[in-house]
């Protein structure tokens, strides 16, 4: 095939391809818009995952009826001049490809009237082909309307997530902006009803409710301003208390700018070193303020890339000015003399001791009290030796030496438990003594509002309680050592923004989350008789081998693998 050049619409839809990922990245881009026309109030709505629309509307300073269509044309801006410019960018936008990109790939109509001008400017875009401008009646500001994203895109929008996936993406993204920019009011309506909405009063503790709720917006520790340092750092972090099970909860913006970058969130993570449990994270929200010249957002077309001019400056100031914060404002964990070393935190009390009692003999236990039973597994009779590290159980096989991750073997038996019990609707719950109310995110009330069914058939027993707000009446038997509200918010809130919504994969997932909270953990310590009935339930699984996660319960030396260790064989 000769060489040629492309054709426009060609470069165009290459272009978009670059800058319109998903339909959160086209709410990204008119955000940025609307916040450079320093708008105070925005307002996005969005059907079918912003598949079928995406709507912005703003109150900012307009655009020009002369410049509507230069606003749509690739690499017209108002906001560089000179190659200088591109190496001190103050502004969100940039590059002058927003509108284009998102026109080449949708069908986009542009409504704007600028602050000096009595009538707005109506303009259409569909599927990169621009229509004449007309003149409308319309307030100040500007309203970019985008429908069917990608339908000239097949292959593209064939690879979108499904709904409930993109709206947790655009939700994310719209209240990560709101904490930024406290003083504009956002508001977002999805499929017809308001999931979220900023004050836009300038003050960020009620952004920060907005966003996390009004208990956590409580906690929140505010980091003290740094005008000596290098790089001002600004913001808030979650106290000792507060945590999640992933990074999601940390939010960072370098000048304005929401930005993901690893070095960040390993600056935040290890303030915390030692403060927090193996696997936990704290809620941050940071905003670095540095000379534009000092960062480079010039490193991808979708803007959230960043590179530094001084990458280890950066994260030695962030994590100082964590890592001091936290030490200043939040007690040191106190240490319980009474607990046994190396005991897990659990209500049960569990014996230390190795030597059997007479209870013991007389009355065997039954881990948490379930005793499925399910069709024998595939591992031998095994023989337990006793516990190593109070993490893990040592038994022996007719085959050798099998070492067994107590927490994860644990997983496995409440899992094939819980899903026997639920295919046969026999799941066991415990009413609460007084209901309890908890107000979730905006992302995470959208995981409970898709999902109440399967909370429901799993042993929850929960119900709306306001927009954002559910009220807890019963937990599943096997969570009713712990505390409700943790029960919960800890199967939910690392399903914000997940990829696979949890219907996709009925109940499955989200009891392996269950079993996850309420399995025996690493660090407790078990008697004997524990040791045993462990294995002798986890013999009885049908996938013995393997967590609901996928995580191995167990290792095998064989006897010849011990032999060749000790020399005995070549």
């Amino acid at each position: 095939m000769p060489i040629k050049v492309l054709s426009e619409e060609l470069t165009l839809a290459i272009a978009a391809g670059e800058v319109v990922e998903r339909p959160a990245s086209v709410v990204k881009e008119l955000l940025e818009n609307s916040l450079d026309a320093e708008a105070r109030r925005i307002e996005i709505v969005t059907e079918g995952g912003g598949r079928k629309l995406i709507e912005v509307a703003d109150d900012g300073h307009g655009i020009p009826s002369a410049e509507i269509p230069l606003s749509v044309a690739r690499f017209a801006t108002s906001k560089l001049s000179t190659i200088q410019d591109l190496f001190a960018i103050e502004s969100l936008g940039f590059r002058g490809e927003a509108l284009a990109s998102i026109g080449a790939v949708a069908r986009l109509e542009l409504i704007s009237r600028s602050v000096d001008e009595i009538n707005g400017t109506r303009l259409v875009v569909d599927g990169g082909q621009v229509g004449e401008p007309q003149p409308i009646g319309t307030p100040q500001g500007t309203l970019v309307r985008v429908r069917d994203l990608f339908f000239n895109v097949p292959a593209r929008r064939k690879f979108l997530k499904k709904d409930t996936t993109e709206r947790r993406r655009i939700s994310s993204l719209v209240s990560r902006y709101a904490l930024a920019y406290p003083d504009v009011l956002f508001k977002l309506t999805q499929e017809g009803r308001v999931g979220f909405q900023s004050s836009g009063s300038g003050k960020s503790r009620e952004t920060l409710a907005a966003v996390f709720g009004v208990d956590t917006a409580r906690q929140m520790i505010a980091l003290p301003a740094t005008p000596d340092a290098p790089v001002k750092v600004g913001g808030y972090i979650s106290p000792l208390s507060v945590h999640r099970g992933s990074r999601r909860g940390m939010t960072f913006f370098i000048n304005g700018r929401y930005v993901q970058d690893a070095s960040l969130s390993a600056a935040v993570t290890q303030a915390y070193h030692g403060l927090l449990m193996v696997g936990r994270y704290p809620l941050a929200v940071i905003f670095l303020d540095i000379p534009p010249g000092d960062v480079d957002v010039n490193v991808h077309p979708a803007k959230a890339e960043i590179r530094f001019r001084n990458p280890d400056i950066v994260f030695s100031v962030v994590q100082r000015v964590v890592r001091a914060t936290l030490l200043g404002q939040s007690p040191p964990p106190a240490i319980d003399l009474q607990r046994s070393w190396g005991q897990a935190d659990h209500s049960r009390s569990i014996s230390p001791d190795w030597a059997l009692s007479t209870a013991d003999i007389e009355k065997p236990i039954t881990l948490r009290g379930i005793q499925p039973a399910l069709p024998a597994g595939d591992l031998p009779l095994l023989r337990v030796v006793g516990q190593v590290g109070a993490a893990y159980l040592v038994a022996e096989g007719p085959d050798g030496l099998y070492l067994i991750d107590q927490h994860a073997a644990h997983e496995r038996v409440l899992f094939e438990a819980l899903m026997q019990a639920g295919s046969q609707g026999k799941i066991e719950s415990q009413t609460l003594l007084e209901p309890v109310t908890i107000e979730f995110t905006p992302a995470q009330a959208t995981v409970m509002e898709e999902n109440l069914e399967v909370l429901n058939r799993l042993g929850f027993e929960i119900e709306p309680f306001g927009q954002r707000t559910y009220r807890l009446r019963s937990l599943p038997d096997l969570l009713t050592d712990v505390e409700p509200e943790q029960a919960l918010r800890s199967v939910v809130e690392d399903f914000e923004e997940d990829e696979t919504p949890l219907m996709s994969e009925t109940e499955a997932r989200l009891a392996a989350r269950v079993c996850k909270r309420a399995a025996i953990k690493a660090g407790q310590v078990l008697s004997l008789v524990e040791q045993q009935q462990l294995l002798r339930d986890l013999e009885e699984c049908q996938s013995p081998r393997t967590c609901p996660h996928g995580r191995p319960t167990m290792i095998h030396l064989s006897v010849e693998t011990l032999e060749r260790q000790f020399g005995r064989r070549g």
